[in-house]
């Protein structure tokens, strides 16, 4: 029933704010994810050798084992970031989590190497990216509730998948970053300080985060929230917490299947991959590649997902979100294994191998942004994402790219990271399967929300007088 998803009038939203919106929420995850990933486009090449010089072939385990320690501590952030913005609003909280983001990633930089502090080195850089960790709990689910509550009902699909496009420039410019820092200066000069230069930059692309969003009013949906319940504002934390795990258990599952599925792609293409390619091969017999090869290849990837991600985004809009992530989880289950295998066969090879990873990685990507939120009420749905999707990451995806090295080391297998995406596609299938279509309708707890662009013109009179209000 109408009323069950939000009901009330219909919402009209102009034009002009509804690019900024998604202006904010996008340029703020490109800082936030440029600087949650440089981190691992320096890890084998650089970071290993700079904290880890004397660890030997685990090495390389024990800076993505600091990579992964980052997600343990998501769910933290989820569970405070989350329902606090539920309670005082998107914007205020996503400029917080941007700050602390971008505050963690240059203290990091400045970390100094094993050679002038020892162990203590490590344990430094084990902190920052704990804070960092924390941050992205509360950031991307944060990003996601923003664009959503903003974005017309008919065109979420669209505006959502600008926040990934977001995600992947994050992505693609710390790749860019690192691989120029790595290709241009000699080997000495990198390890004594040019490793410092991208975590660097995170300071220029985080202040630019912060004005965006601290500019923007909140969302429509949340206007409407407190607007009709004001106490909400004060709702505990536990009141909030029996109402996703007594109301909303099904969405809680069928979220995090589909965002272990997503995220166990992305994470094994954009951090596990470049080390496989670098360190791992060589270390186990095969033709690996340079980093700056490895690097290009990456971003040669990552723009072709770009190119592609919006289009995908507005057919979800005509066909459905359902159809498109089932054809992701399909092509992971058909050639995940393929994919890795195709990483062994030169640089051709390689490129065709994350080409496939990525073409499977860019339908979750364009589709998720605008599914997941549509699966939660605007009471919780902020702190409903930031749980499910920080939980699903931190158990199962963030840790992938630890959990393959060290298999790949103990084993000697190289298909590690093909059984992940198998495994990753069959979880896809089956979280589809129970997936309820929410292209085309309204967020359940809000009204039915249009563009002023998607409206009709109004009627007017001989001498120009409006007749007819738009969308009235």
């Amino acid at each position: 029933m109408p009323g069950r998803r939000g009901g009330g009038a219909r919402a009209i939203e102009g034009e002009h704010t509804l690019r900024r919106a998604t202006a904010a929420a996008a340029i703020g995850n490109v800082a936030e994810w440029y600087d949650f990933g440089i981190y691992s486009y320096l890890a084998g090449a650089v970071l290993s050798r700079v904290f880890f010089p004397d660890a030997g072939p685990w090495a390389t385990v024990y800076t993505l084992g600091a990579f992964a320690a980052a997600f343990l501590v998501r769910p933290l952030g989820g569970l405070f970031f989350g329902p606090l913005g539920d309670r005082i609003g998107r914007t205020r909280v996503l400029s917080a989590t941007v700050l602390l983001m971008a505050t963690a990633t240059v203290l990091l930089g400045l970390i100094p190497d094993h050679g002038a502090i020892g162990a203590a080195a490590p344990v430094l850089v084990l902190v920052m990216r704990l804070l960092q960790g924390f941050s992205a709990g509360g950031e991307y689910t944060g990003a996601l509730t923003l664009i959503a509550e903003y974005a017309p009902d008919r065109r979420r699909g669209l505006f959502g998948s600008w926040l990934e496009f977001g995600t992947l420039t994050g992505y693609t410019l710390g790749a860019a970053v690192s691989a120029s820092v790595i290709g241009l200066l000699p080997d000495d000069a990198l390890l004594a300080w040019g490793w410092r230069l991208p975590f660097m930059l995170a300071l220029p692309l985080g202040v630019a985060g912060i004005y965006l969003r601290l500019r923007l009013e909140d969302t429509p949906a949340f206007r409407q929230l407190m607007a009709r319940s004001p106490a909400l504002a004060t709702m505990p934390l536990r009141r909030a917490l029996h109402i996703l795990g007594v109301r909303h258990r099904r969405a809680l599952v069928v979220a995090g299947g589909l965002v272990v599925a997503w995220n166990i792609t992305n994470y094994v293409l954009t951090n596990y991959v470049p080390t496989y390619l670098t360190s791992t091969l060589a270390e186990h017999g095969g033709t690996g590649t340079g980093e700056a090869t490895s690097t290009l290849l990456q971003v040669v990837v990552m723009v072709a997902m770009l190119l592609v991600i919006t289009s995908l985004g507005r057919l979800s809009d005509r066909v459905g979100r359902r159809p498109i992530l089932f054809a992701g989880s399909l092509s992971l289950v058909v050639l995940g294994l393929p994919a890795v295998w195709l990483l062994r066969q030169g640089v051709l090879g390689q490129l065709g191998g994350l080409a496939l990873m990525g073409a499977s990685l860019v339908c979750f990507a364009a589709v998720a942004p605008s599914t997941l939120p549509a699966m939660f009420p605007t009471l919780v749905r902020y702190g409903g994402l930031a749980l499910t999707v920080n939980v699903s990451i931190s158990l199962f995806a963030g840790t992938a790219p630890a959990v393959i090295a060290a298999a790949t080391t103990a084993t000697g297998n190289l298909d590690w990271p093909g059984y992940y995406l198998v495994a990753a596609g069959v979880l896809g299938l089956v979280s589809v399967l129970f997936l309820t279509e929410s292209s085309g309708r309204p967020l359940a707890g809000a009204a039915p929300l249009t563009s002023s662009a998607d409206l009709p013109p109004p009627v007017l009179s001989p001498d120009g007088v409006p007749l007819e209000r738009p969308g009235g």
